[in-house]
């Protein structure tokens, strides 16, 4: 257990308090949730550099990491799905969890393989997340009103993460199509009668 890691816990444990606090009754409680979204999406970028500057990468980190992120934006998506309650944003936020199921398959996979490097995370990833947790940002800032242009710059944004999300997916499975095949074709002959 190092501080990288500490920070990643902390972010999980941040999620149970901004979903208790978007679902408190009132307008403040939109903005203070967002602010705990927001501190916990900043520890995701300051527990990777940190584990990189003080040298403390971990596979306890490697392994937590990005169940900590999928955790908070899955939770997140959930919330504003509910609030919502619209098509709107429920298909775009259906993607984004869809192609986080096929990515996290995928790299386990990837690792039985001996492949995970194939996988790992690229630029498009990271911007993507960027964009991402800004558009998550402020849906949770604002109340559901369709004619805020805030909220429809939210839509526009977390639409542009979903073209992103399967634009990464697809460089992702390109790059592991080859451990991908290898793998079928080695499961099929095993399975073939001799």
């Amino acid at each position: 257990m190092n501080l990288p890691n500490i920070i990643t816990l902390a972010r999980i444990f941040l999620i149970p308090v901004f979903v208790l606090i978007y679902l408190i009754p009132g307008q403040w409680t939109y903005v203070l949730a967002a602010v705990f979204f927001g501190l916990a999406a900043f520890t995701d970028w300051l527990d990777g550099y940190l584990a990189r500057r003080l040298n403390q990468t971990t596979p306890f980190g490697a392994f937590l990491d990005p169940v900590a992120d999928k955790l908070i934006v899955v939770s997140a998506l959930v919330l504003l799905i509910a609030q919502h309650h619209n098509i709107w944003l429920t298909l775009p936020a259906l993607i984004i969890v869809g192609r986080e199921i096929v990515i996290s398959a995928l790299r386990e996979w990837m690792a039985e393989m001996n492949s995970s490097g194939a996988v790992a995370v690229s630029v498009l990833g990271k911007v993507k997340t960027t964009v991402q947790m800004i558009a998550i940002f402020m849906l949770l800032a604002y109340p559901p009103n369709m004619e805020a242009i805030w909220v429809v710059g939210s839509y526009v944004l977390l639409y542009v993460a979903a073209f992103m999300t399967l634009w990464s997916m697809c460089i992702y499975l390109m790059a592991a199509w080859p451990a991908l095949k290898a793998g079928l074709q080695g499961a099929k002959r095993r399975s073939d009668p001799p």
